[in-house]
């Protein structure tokens, strides 16, 4: 059997893990990394998409729009902007949350016209909202 970490994720509306793990998956802004116990300590920014968690019981996934992971040696949090559990997610959520991101790039070309940083971060923000509903089978449209 596999050896366990402490996981939870927390949204500002709820939580909605607490449980031991045997791994994490997310999607960091440096990169995408699986996180099991014992993993060195870290603190990482997230960017929008799947958080997949492995237990004794399989493999469950949660949709994230952003946030931050603390991992230490003990534990994992995901402290996320939005999540869902994947098989909650609607197709009616899913284009909010592109909705959103749209709004986010037009707020960003508009107030930082010759400001590339903001844009970029406002245009990959749409990219992986897309690619997220393309992952799990709900476009935007």
């Amino acid at each position: 059997m596999a050896e366990t970490v402490q996981f939870d994720l927390v949204s500002p509306e709820r939580q909605l893990v607490s449980k031991a793990v045997e791994q994490v998956q997310i999607h960091g802004t440096d990169g995408d990394m699986t996180v099991m116990a014992s993993h060195a300590p870290l603190i990482t920014t997230l960017r929008p998409g799947l958080v997949r968690v492995t237990d004794r019981d399989g493999e469950s996934d949660y949709v994230v729009t952003g946030g931050f992971a603390e991992i230490s040696g003990e534990s994992i949090s995901v402290l996320a902007e939005q999540a869902v559990t994947r098989q909650d997610m609607t197709q009616e959520q899913m284009k909010a949350m592109v909705d959103e991101a749209t709004e986010r790039l037009n707020a960003a070309k508009e107030n930082h016209e010759n400001e590339p940083g903001p844009v970029d971060e406002a245009t990959k923000l749409l990219s992986d909202m897309m690619a997220v509903g393309e992952r799990i089978g709900l476009s935007a449209y």
